[in-house]
């Protein structure tokens, strides 16, 4: 806390950077380069550029200026961290007095404390509370333990206090020591700021002046690139001429290539169609062999099933040709009846499309616009309205127009829009229709022939005859009118009233509503007789604002036969006014009626509502039950039961016992009948089937067992209507004959049983109860009527009898359960209904008196009064045997008579006492537990089994535990349910080595104890663990969560052993030394630890890794697998057997006989056995082939994997502990592991389905790219879906950056169901086999995907040795042509393309110099001579493609020069992949005029042709110089061939070898016709070259086309030879072929003395 306040100043001026560094720097002159103007130096001050003396003077008088502007600022800015440090040291030390305060006032309260608790203590021990003394001495260590602890903080804090105040001091002194500077900086202030401004200003003007020279340097710089890009620009659109010319001409001769690949490719799918169809056609062949054999197998099974079943019915004893006639005709029937539901689906097919196709006919001609009309002429329609408007303006009826007799009569969409109901309307209507006619008549006749053909045929035959309308019938028409005629008319009478009709507005509001309130609102004609005249009055109110009108419109037509209206429109009727509406009904039918009377209004149209209810019988009961409660037998009481008619209509009521018999008519609320008739055939009985209500089987009267109920009537109502029988529904008198019950004479009713009952009456008839046998006595009566509409009425009487005056209210006391030895009290209360005292002795049954007592045993009872007995029950163990018949052993229920005598009384009273004695017994199982042998780091955990025997629930709990041994749950108290087990968990947990023996008590609600006694020997192992148990987090399917710990060996002393060393018990003590362990894994766990088996030093620790990976089991895998391809074998089976329903279509003809059931049973027996047989062989062999590796095995997996719910394992994994190294083992020899002296590790293993799964490759998580060419990339796409219900943040782990694998699309977020696709790319270096992992981290787990790919060498060889393809002499303007072969040596397909460095840019070439101005050593350039036209020297087929594993490509080399030269050259450049070059040929060619040519002798030009053009006759013109025009023909042109010998003088002793070369004369092979064919040669001055020494052979000769001649020359040096001079010789060649050639031939000789 304590800072140095001396070394505080100095400090800060030592690090403080300098101010002027900030001021000084420029800006970047292109950051603000546009901002400057134009201008750059000619503004510029001329003093700037060239510094004098004088501004060094001023610089060194302004040097100490600067230095002491630094000090003064350097100081400001310590005086103010000065402050700063003094107001946060001055706050830290309030805080610290505030904190020392609180523990001052801290340590008093626990001294306070102490001191209590140790007058506390000291009083307990005085007593003797052990107890007491122990919890208090807890205590008085603990107060004393934090005194202490405040102690050492006070002494701490004071210590920091006084430091702090003298860091404070220290800071107030070097305050006051700066305080005149402090002054001194104020005061300074100003002038500073004004300096800080001035060099501000300066340094501002100095950089734009240097930006200004900036810029002008930059414009200069910019005009020259500027000019040089643009030089540039056109050497580059040169260069592009120059290439876009020879992609042209590659173009043309690719369309030419092209077109000749596309003529063989067009040959090749001739030929390849041709051989389908063969194949095709033998294909067809083997298939009609096999559906014929398919045919006659399946005929000849058919046949033996025939012979079968009729083997099968002949030996039953049935006619099977009878049988077989009828299978045959309910086949055929079967087949019509298919073939009939088929017609019909074609025909409603084709009838709905003739509808849609006439409805879009239809609205064409709607859409259509009407033709004109001659303007002279008018049609039937204005005739028509003509008329219309004259009868409405009142002129009279006029003659309509009438239509032809002979037309078709139809509805007129046009006249449904009219305007007013006329009396003629059926004229008018055939009128309008007779138009309609005549306007479509064309649409008619297309119309005519897409008509659809009627379902039932014959209504269009030419014999049918029409329907003829009898005679009576013609002259009658419907009332009124027909309907059409007034749906017709309908309309324009609406159109009328709405002109009549308008909106009433008064003060701006407009009316809406009912224009007039009616009274009554509803007018009801109740309980009506027919014939009688019933009249209402309805009073109509104006309700608008204004003057309203009300007008009659009428009744509805249903209505219109029984109501009249009488109605006088009163005219204008002001608001509030009303006016009376006269209602008559005269009803005809017996029936219901409702409508309304309709009212038009100026403001719009009302109604008011009718109604006619006819009579009808409302009855009903005022009660269901009557209760006449406890009489004593021979009383005699009344009750009264009212029968209510609250309808118009009266009937004949009877009231009866509900079990006697009466003809009543079935309704709906007392019988459902529903009667079922099927008609099989004429002969056919019809069946009956009747249902009674629930109402009648509700009371206790039997039900007769040959009525079906409702639910078996309503399975055969359905069964025969789906059957396609008829069912009618009739209504049945049933006579219901019910067996009389036992006579009852209790209950009777009164004089009143049956009778009529008038409407709006009720009717009051007596039930009279006369107890006759004591006990409960009740009857059910029903109430029937004559009315069949009227149901049934039921209601029951009960009542009690009893016999004597003294009674016991409860004369069954029932005790419930009862334990042994337990006492249980009841009190009885006992009636009199005496008028006198009686006196009561009370007795318990024989047996009984040891566990039983009645108190007092005898008492008076007052009249009319109550009388209270104790009952007390003590039962004792000897209570089954006391009892004897009373009480049931197997159940233990007592039933214990008691019995009340009454003085002067015969017969007693008595009553029972029921009881279930049950025992209190808890049983503990086993009664002892021997827990072995535990590790004082661990518990073991056993199961005890706590058995209630009892009847009632206990209340338990384990008292006394010792502080090693806990019992769970809810640390062994709670409460057990009768005859229940619980299982409890004891858990011990030593604390020391050593032998443990000890009882735990259980005791129960009434302090009963049970005992399990337990023992154990306690183990100090010689290694711990760090974790004794790892909770690894919820880990996905096929994912890994790894946790480490540690393995401890924490004996470090190497002395004699304590009494805490590690031992077994009581045994000796391990010794100390290096410890070995090993974990021993359960087998097939998804647990991983590594390392398993280690060594541990005193002292050490070892890490241990545990993963776990949980998998699914391969079981399981092949379990689904299998079920899967089960799935598809029954799906690929060629036995499809019909349904059972098939043969369920018999049960139509209610003809179920027992051969048909057995029959059909014993073929679908048959059937199975066949499927079983043919699935079970191939499910076999899937079985056996089914791997992991199989597409199945995957499938499988992968639904497992999405429909995984989840799983919890818990494992113990023992670690086995031993004293020893483990490499001092001798072999395999193993250690001495103690199975006792052991440690245990509890892992828990939650796994949960993966969040993503891949759905790609079915579900597999390794992509292999298989093989790939090294500088290939191949690509491979994974399928990722997220099957988790929220979204997911992707991470994935980073690959190794300078591996093969690249992730090309990392996706970020997936939504919940989402798929999204990962590409990765696998691009080999080498020829390896390269691996990663790439992990797909999210928050619910990690999905990994293992990457694997081989880098494979792309291995090319080549038939051309020492990479030179020589293509000879060719004739100028000629070609020549020749092969070579590429063989693909890898097992990849390599693409290839053959590239020309002719045609090809060099990225050096404009660096370089002219090839005919560099030495021979420096010539590197391989592209020689090339052809004037532009087109390349040399071409070559295939330029590219792919070349197959292990084959050879042929590749063909054209040499066709246009010109004459001997250097043509280029390069051939075989590359792979677009990237790799694995061949290099030199390709070579020379071209020449004439036919003759000859090679050899040394280079005397270089080879490559010049720019400049020599002349014909220029003695220095070279062979290899290019010359575009033809040889001049005034001269004969001598070239030169220089031919220089060596001879090797090796030894003066031994003579050398001549020294020899060659020459090489040949004839070029042409296609050009000459007249010689041969080229002959010849060597002029022989002798005079022999006499120096050259010896040449032949000296003439002549050459055919196509071949070469060798010319040998030889030296040998002559005597006179001499050595320092070389030889020098010239002779004549002379050529004739097409033209004559002479070629002079220089000789240099010389000897030399070395190779």
């Amino acid at each position: 806390m304590e800072e140095d306040a001396s070394l505080f100043p100095k400090k800060l001026l030592d690090d403080a950077p300098l101010v002027e560094d900030e001021t000084d720097e420029l800006e970047d002159p292109e950051f603000v380069l546009g901002s400057v103007p134009g201008e750059a130096e000619n503004k510029a001050d001329p003093r700037s550029s060239c510094p004098g003396k004088e501004q060094n003077a001023d610089k060194r008088k302004q040097r100490p200026a600067v230095q002491d502007r630094m000090q003064a600022s350097l100081l400001r800015r310590d005086l103010s961290h000065l402050d700063q440090l003094h107001e946060e040291k001055d706050l830290f030390i309030q805080k610290t007095r505030e904190e020392l305060r609180a523990c001052r006032w801290r340590m008093g309260l626990l001294a306070q404390q102490q001191e209590s608790v140790a007058a506390g203590l000291a009083a307990e021990r005085a007593a003797g509370n052990m107890a007491a003394v122990g919890r208090l001495q807890e205590a008085f260590q603990r107060l004393c333990s934090e005194l202490g602890n405040e102690g050492d903080l006070q002494a701490k804090m004071t210590a920091v206090l006084q430091d702090s105040v003298s860091a404070m001091w220290h800071m107030e002194i070097q305050e006051r020591q700066l305080e005149d500077a402090r002054k001194s900086a104020r005061a300074e202030a100003p002038a500073a700021r004004k300096c800080l401004q001035e060099r501000g200003a300066s340094g501002k003007a100095e950089r734009n002046r240097l930006l200004r020279v900036r810029r002008s340097v930059y414009l200069q710089k910019e005009h020259g690139l500027r000019h040089q890009k643009l030089v540039e620009d056109a050497q580059k659109n040169h260069r592009k001429a120059v290439k876009f010319l020879k992609a042209s001409l590659g173009r043309i001769r690719q369309q030419e290539r092209r077109e000749e690949l596309e003529s063989r490719e067009h040959a090749r799918r001739r030929m390849d169609a041709v051989l389908a169809l063969k194949s095709s056609i033998s294909a067809n062949r083997e298939t009609l062999r096999k559906f014929q054999a398919w045919g006659q197998a399946k005929a000849e099974l058919a046949e033996q099933r025939a012979q079968a079943e009729k083997e099968l019915i002949l030996a039953q004893g049935g006619d099977a040709f009878k049988h077989f006639c009828h299978q045959r005709r309910r086949q055929e029937l079967e087949t019509q009846n298919r073939a009939f539901e088929e017609e019909q689906k074609l025909r409603k097919h084709e009838i709905v499309s003739r509808i849609l196709k006439e409805e879009a006919e239809e609205a064409r001609r709607k859409q259509r616009p009407s033709p004109a009309r001659p303007a002279g002429r008018p049609i039937l329609r204005d005739q028509t309205w003509s008329y219309v408007a004259a009868f409405h303006d009142g002129k009279g009826p006029a003659d309509p127009p009438c239509c032809p007799p002979n037309k078709l009569l139809h509805s007129s969409p046009q006249l449904q829009e009219g305007r007013s109901a006329l009396p003629q309307a059926s004229l008018l209507v055939r009128a309008v229709s007779s138009e309609s006619v005549q306007a479509d008549r064309g649409s008619l006749g297309q119309e005519a022939g897409t008509l659809a053909r009627p379902e039932f045929p014959g209504l269009w035959k030419e014999d049918c005859k029409p329907y003829q309308v009898p005679k009576e019938d013609v002259g009658q028409e419907p009332m009124g009118g027909t309907k059409t005629d007034k749906d017709i008319l309908a309309r324009p009478a609406q159109r009328l009233r709405r002109g009549v009709t308008h909106k009433q507005v008064a003060s701006r509001r407009e009316f809406r509503g009912c224009p007039f309130n009616s009274k009554p609102k509803l007018v009801h004609f109740k309980d009506f007789d027919i014939g009688k005249v019933y009249k209402k009055k309805i009073t109509l109110t104006n309700a608008t604002y204004t003057i309203n009108y009300c007008k009659l419109v009428g009744v509805e037509d249903r209505l219109g036969d029984f109501i009249h209206i009488d109605f006088d429109p009163p005219g204008p009727m002001p608001a509030g006014m009303s006016c009376d509406v006269l209602v008559t009904f005269k009803p005809t039918v017996n029936k219901d009626l409702e409508g309304n009377v309709s009212f038009l209004a100026q403001t719009g149209r009302f109604s008011v509502p009718l109604k006619c209810s006819a009579k009808k019988c409302s009855l009903s009961l005022d009660k269901e039950l009557i209760d006449f409660g406890s009489y004593v037998v021979g009383e005699t009481a009344s009750r009264t039961i009212t029968l209510t008619n609250l309808g118009g209509l009266g009937t004949r009521f009877r009231f009866l016992l509900a079990s006697e018999c009466c003809e009543v008519d079935a309704s709906p609320s007392v019988f459902n009948t529903s009667s079922s008739f099927t008609c099989e055939d004429k002969g056919f009985d019809s069946k009956v089937t009747t249902s009674f209500s629930e109402q009648l089987t509700a009371g206790n009267e039997s039900v007769p067992a040959d009525v079906p109920s409702r639910k078996e009537s309503g399975k055969l109502d359905i069964k025969e209507k789906e059957e396609g029988r008829p069912v009618e529904e009739v209504t049945l008198t049933t006579i219901v004959t019910v067996p009389p019950n036992e006579e009852q004479t209790e209950f009777s009713l009164g004089e009143i049983t049956e009778g009529e009952i008038g409407p709006f009456s009720t009717i009051k008839v007596p039930v009279i109860f006369t107890p006759i046998v004591p006990g409960t006595v009740s009857t059910r009566f029903k109430v029937v009527f004559k009315n069949q509409q009227c149901p049934t009425l039921y209601f029951k009487v009960v009542g009690v009898a009893i016999d004597v005056p003294v009674w016991v209210p409860k004369p069954n006391v029932d005790l419930k359960i009862c334990m042994y030895d337990r006492l249980y009290q009841d009190s009885i209360l006992i009636h009199t209904r005496s008028k006198a005292a009686l006196t009561l002795n009370f007795e318990v049954c024989k047996g009984l008196q040891g566990h039983l007592e009645l108190l007092p045993k005898t008492g008076c009872i007052q009249a009319l009064s109550s009388y209270s007995v104790r009952l007390k029950f003590l039962p004792r163990r000897s209570l089954p045997e006391d009892a004897g018949e009373y009480f049931d052993k197997e159940s233990r229920v007592l039933e214990a008579p008691m019995t009340i005598r009454v003085a002067d009384q015969i017969k007693p009273v008595g009553f029972t006492v029921h009881a279930i004695v049950t025992t209190s017994d808890l049983e503990l199982s086993p009664s002892g537990v021997d827990f072995g042998y535990c590790t004082i780091y661990e518990a073991i955990r056993t199961q005890v089994s706590l058995c209630n025997h009892s009847l009632l629930p206990q209340e338990f709990g384990f008292v006394g535990l010792p502080k090693f041994v806990d019992i769970q749950p809810n640390d062994g108290f709670g409460t057990i349910l009768p005859l229940e087990t619980l299982q409890l968990d004891v858990i011990f947990q030593p604390t020391k080595a050593k032998e443990y023996n000890f009882e735990l008590v259980c005791k129960s609600e009434i302090n009963r104890c049970f005992k399990l006694t337990c023992r154990a020997v306690g183990v100090h192992p010689l290694l711990e663990l760090s974790h004794y148990q790892v909770k690894f987090a919820a880990t996905s399917l096929y994912d890994t969560s790894v946790a480490t710990l540690y393995v401890i060996n924490s004996r470090l002393s190497m002395n004699s052993p304590t009494p805490s060393v590690p031992r077994i018990g009581l045994e000796d003590a391990s010794p100390v030394g290096p410890t070995s362990f090993e974990f021993l894994l359960p087998p097939d766990s998804p647990i991983t630890i590594s390392p398993s088996v280690g060594t541990v030093w005193p002292g050490k620790r070892c890490l241990v890794r545990v993963a776990f990976r949980p998998v699914l089991p391969s079981e399981l895998i092949h379990q689904e697998a299998l079920q899967a391809l089960t799935k598809e074998a029954e799906a690929k089976s060629p036995h499809s057997w019909p349904p059972t329903s098939h043969f369920q279509k018999d049960t139509a003809t209610q003809r179920k006989d027992r051969l048909r059931q057995s029959f059909s049973l014993l073929r679908l027996q048959n059937q199975d056995r066949l499927f079983q047989a043919s699935a079970s062989q191939p499910l076999e062999v899937q079985k056996e082939d089914l791997m992991s590796s199989s597409q199945e095995y995957r499938a499988a997996q992968a639904t497992l994997t999405r429909s995984f719910q989840g799983k919890f394992d818990k494992f113990v994994v023992p670690c086995v502990v031993a004293s020893g190294d483990t490499k001092d083992r001798k072999g395999t020899e193993p250690l001495s592991f103690s199975p006792h002296n052991a440690v245990y590790l509890e892992l828990w293993c939650p796994a949960v389905a993966p969040s993503i799964v891949v759905t790609s490759d079915k579900g597999r998580t390794i992509a292999d790219f298989g093989d790939i060419a090294v500088g290939q990339r191949g690509i491979k796409k994974v399928s990722i879906q997220n099957i988790s219900p929220e979204r997911l943040d992707l991470e994935y782990s980073v690959l190794n950056p300078n591996g093969p694998f690249v992730l090309l699309n990392p996706i970020r977020k997936l939504v919940s169901g989402e798929t999204q696709v990962l590409e990765l790319s696998f691009s080999p270096r080498e020829s390896v086999l390269a691996q990663e992992v790439l992990e797909v981290t999210t928050k619910r787990g990690t999905l990994s995907l293992a990457l694997v790919g081989t880098g494979v060498a792309s291995v090319t060889t080549c038939s051309i040795e020492g990479g030179v393809l020589n293509m000879g002499y060719v004739i100028a303007g000629e070609s020549t042509s020749t092969g070579f072969k590429l063989q693909n040596n890898s097992p990849l397909p390599i693409k290839f393309s053959m590239q020309l460095d002719s045609l090809s840019t060099g990225s050096g070439d404009e660096h370089r110099l002219p090839q005919f101005l560099a030495s021979p050593a420096q010539r590197t350039e391989v592209v020689g001579t090339q052809n004037y036209s532009g087109q390349s020297v040399f071409s070559v087929i295939p330029v590219e493609g792919v070349m197959e594993p292990g084959r050879a490509q042929d590749f063909t080399v054209t040499f066709s020069p246009d010109h004459e030269s001997l250097y043509f050259s280029d390069r051939l450049q075989v590359v792979l992949f677009e990237k790799k070059i694995s061949h290099q040929i030199l390709l070579k060619g020379s071209a020449r005029k004439h036919t003759m040519f000859v090679e050899g002798g040394d280079p005397l030009d270089v080879p490559v042709e010049s720019l400049t053009v020599i002349p014909a006759l220029d003695p220095e013109r070279t062979e290899g110089d290019p010359q575009p025009g033809p040889p001049s023909p005034e001269a004969e042109e001598l070239k030169p061939i220089l031919v220089t010998l060596a001879y090797v003088q090796l030894d003066t002793d031994t003579p050398a070898p001549p020294a020899t070369r060659e020459l090489q004369v040949g004839c070029i092979r042409t296609t050009q016709l000459s007249a010689k064919k041969t080229v002959d040669f010849s060597l002029d001055s022989v002798a005079s070259l022999q006499h120096k020494g050259f010896t040449i052979e032949p000296s003439k000769g002549f050459v055919e086309r196509g071949q070469t001649k060798t010319i040998s020359i030889s030296w040998m040096p002559p005597i006179d030879f001499d050595p320092d001079h070389p030889l020098m010789a010239s002779a004549l060649l002379q050529l004739r072929g097409d033209v004559k050639e002479t070629y002079k031939v220089l000789f240099v000789a010389q000897v030399v003395t070395g190779p």
